[in-house]
């Protein structure tokens, strides 16, 4: 006897799919419910070369769930209704006290955070298995990340971003779910530890192998709070997403800055607005999405290392990539190869066997691997000159150090407005005594192999960044957005000179006799502590922003 499932929202964006996906699998029969069971038996009658039985269900879990399972007596549920954002566990509970296996495509924040504290004892007493999260996120995106980074001894880095074609179908849920966090807080794991960013904020240019470059923003996960300690993360994880409609990501980001400002609270009125205009957005997209999953940390040898995954999905192909994650979860509940209780589907699931059923479809994966034992400053000006470095100051730029550094400093600024009004556009902090400072590197590679460092100084709260990179003459170029500095790096035994030679704005370059003056040193105090002390001037100004002060490497469990 085949055994039944039942799809919650067998006839949305995903739920569709679904049911396409499982009706070429023998041993089942397919109960495919909408609230309107025309609908479903529409849906069904488009099917061809089905071997799974299908039969329409008109259901809703508010009304008559109860009722269709005790009538179909499912073996598994898949929940594909959302959004889940703010949903409670009512219909899960009622699924699994029925005696059923529960699969759902949540990615939900808060939904995905209390499921198993919520459902764990009612799945254990009915002998059943709930699994949730059963979609790019978290599941695909974390057996990713698990596959990367399998017997590296550090993790310091994780970078995932989706960003689908622009034709692709996108249903209600899915513009709800975005509206319900677009300008509110949402979770970013930050300098190893738990912290906040703003839901469609940040926006960013990334370049998916294949794809090409597209603008991404951040997004809610649940990635950030669980990969971060569950992968002992040393400095960020961050989830992006983006839309290839330029007028569509422009338009959620701009959504997103006046929710910030509280110059609109409730978006629901634009939904039906959103779902119509993308009638006229898409017809300049394309069919083509992509994945991308991009790691950095000490390798299983303590060697700095970058792993990047990357997924591209062709002929529109791309909405089928959520429901994967789901099939695998029933193959695996098929096979009585889960336990029993509630849970994550990543800790039921490996990459393998999502990746076992993109093969029907036009999606294709590859992975690359970057390893370096030099950082910039070591590129910059030599090996010899970097291990006659003091200790304290070679460990912080070696691309094996820690990566979060704390400590103090002392900051002055400009004696007048101007230089002021000038450290604010710089973003330097403002004047104070034993100022808490927290210095977090990113070590990262341009696409030639060269090392890259985003070095972030917190100064009490107020964020200073900054990217370093070579320019291959044996200076240092450093970035505050928009200005990049050249800095022809000195360095003996007693530690490192960083003076400035040159500045432009883009590849503009700017007169040097107006070019900022910096007297930056780093050295060891007799504490033996990491110490800088950075002066910078203008002419015609005076000096902008004088701090100075050391740092130590944060230490605790697992760094």
């Amino acid at each position: 006897m085949p055994k039944p499932i039942l799809i919650i929202g067998g006839t949305g964006v995903f739920g569709k799919r679904l049911v396409r996906h499982l009706a070429t699998r023998a041993g089942i029969a397919l109960f495919v419910s909408s609230r309107d069971a025309a609908r479903a038996e529409a849906f069904i009658q488009t099917l061809q070369g089905s071997i799974a039985p299908l039969h329409a269900v008109g259901l809703s879990c508010q009304e008559n769930l109860q009722r269709r399972l005790d009538d179909i007596r499912p073996f598994i549920v898949i929940d594909c209704s959302g959004p889940f954002q703010g949903a409670n566990y009512d219909t899960a509970r009622t699924v699994l006290r029925s005696g059923a296996h529960l699969v759902d495509l949540a990615d939900a924040r808060d939904y995905l955070a209390g499921f198993a504290g919520a459902l764990d004892d009612v799945a254990r007493d009915h002998d059943v298995t709930a699994l949730t999260g059963a979609s790019s996120t978290p599941t695909l995106s974390t057996c990713v990340a698990r596959h990367l980074t399998r017997g590296w001894t550090r993790v310091d880095t994780i970078d995932i971003c989706i960003t689908p074609g622009g034709k692709s179908e996108v249903g209600r849920s899915v513009i709800e779910a975005i509206m319900s966090y677009a300008g509110r807080d949402i979770p970013i794991w930050r300098s190893g530890r738990l912290s906040k960013t703003i839901g469609w904020n940040n926006a960013r240019m990334i370049d998916i192998p294949g794809l090409g470059r597209r603008r991404v923003a951040a997004v809610e996960t649940f990635d950030a709070e669980h990969l971060g300690p569950s992968l002992n993360v040393q400095s960020r994880v961050a989830f992006f997403a983006g839309l290839e409609s330029a007028i569509e990501q422009r338009g959620i980001e701009a959504v997103a800055a006046l929710r910030k400002r509280g110059l609109t609270v409730d978006l629901g009125f634009l939904i039906p607005l959103l779902l119509k205009a993308r009638k006229l957005t898409r017809l300049a997209t394309s069919d083509v999405g992509g994945m991308l999953v991009d790691i950095c940390g000490l390798d299983e040898n303590g060697v700095w290392c970058r792993a990047r995954w990357s997924l591209i999905a062709r002929q529109d192909h791309g909405p089928f990539i959520p429901i994967l994650p789901a099939v695998a979860a029933v193959e695996t509940l098929m096979a009585g190869a889960v336990s029993t209780g509630a849970r994550p589907a990543h800790r039921a699931l490996d990459v393998s066997d999502i990746l076992e059923h993109m093969r029907p479809y036009a999606i294709t994966t590859q992975t690359s691997v970057t390893r370096t034992d030099k950082g910039v400053f070591e590129t910059a000006i030599g090996t010899s000159s970097f291990k006659s470095l003091p200790k304290a100051v070679r460990t912080f730029h070696d691309p094996s150090g820690p990566v979060v550094w704390h400590g103090v400093a002392d900051i002055k600024g400009g004696g007048w407005f101007a230089p002021r009004i000038l450290a604010r556009v710089f973003g330097f902090p403002g004047q104070g005594s034993d100022v808490p400072v927290t210095v977090t590197l990113e070590r990262t590679t341009s696409p030639d192999g060269t090392p890259v460092e985003t070095w972030t100084r917190n100064f009490a709260c107020t964020r200073l960044i900054s990217v370093l990179k070579t320019d291959g003459k044996g200076n240092l170029t450093e970035r505050f957005a928009p200005f990049t500095f050249v800095i022809p790096v000195r360095a003996d035994a007693d530690g490192l000179d960083i003076p400035v030679s040159g500045w432009r704005i883009g590849w503009l370059k700017l007169p040097k006799f107006l070019a900022p003056q910096s007297t930056a040193s780093e050295y060891v105090d007799k504490q033996g502590r990491f110490c800088f002390d950075v002066h910078l001037s203008a002419p015609l100004f005076g000096t902008i922003a004088h701090y100075k002060g050391w740092l130590g490497p944060i230490t605790g469990p697992g760094r």
